[in-house]
């Protein structure tokens, strides 16, 4: 007994490819795989997850079933717009990545580079004040309460050298 299930499974990629098809796409200072999923495709950048991803594609009006290389201009740039402002498209604020700043007290998402931004200016902060955390981030040790004993000796020197000659 042999059921044909290709029927039922969503057309493919076609062999030909649109006139307007980019194979890479450069968004928010990082290159997007034309051929992805525009859902999948977004998750390259940093701070963008796949729910976030979904949760902007259906703000932003974008056909989910598009590849990346497919979109215009257009819809790209409302893609971006939704991510950077996600407040503004009602994505509630347990949804964003950085909750009550620490600064400002702001809900915000945090992408690509100010991520990176982000994450270090933390540190420094937790080194400068210093906040156990910090501490050990400047230390180079586990920060989380791991033990330190035997793991992670990769990249250290460990042991006794023996003196040569004697």
């Amino acid at each position: 007994v042999c059921v044909c299930v290709c029927a039922f499974l969503p057309p493919a990629m076609s062999l030909l490819l649109p006139d307007n098809f980019q194979h890479i796409l450069r968004v928010m200072n990082t290159n997007i795989e034309g051929s992805r999923k525009i859902m999948y495709a977004l998750t390259a950048i940093k701070g963008c997850g796949r729910r976030f991803a979904n949760i902007c594609c259906k703000k932003a009006e974008v056909d989910m079933r598009k590849r990346a290389g497919e979109l215009t201009e257009d819809e790209v740039k409302k893609l971006v717009t939704v991510m950077q402002n996600p407040g503004q498209y009602k994505i509630p604020a347990w949804f964003h990545n950085r909750q009550r700043d620490v600064r400002d007290n702001q809900n915000r998402q945090v992408l690509s580079n100010a991520l990176d931004n982000t994450l270090r200016e933390d540190l420094e902060a937790l080194k400068k004040i210093r906040a156990h955390r910090g501490i050990r981030h400047f230390w180079g040790v586990r920060v989380r309460g791991q033990h330190t004993k035997t793991t992670g000796r990769r990249g250290r020197t460990v042991g006794v050298s023996k003196k040569k000659g004697g």
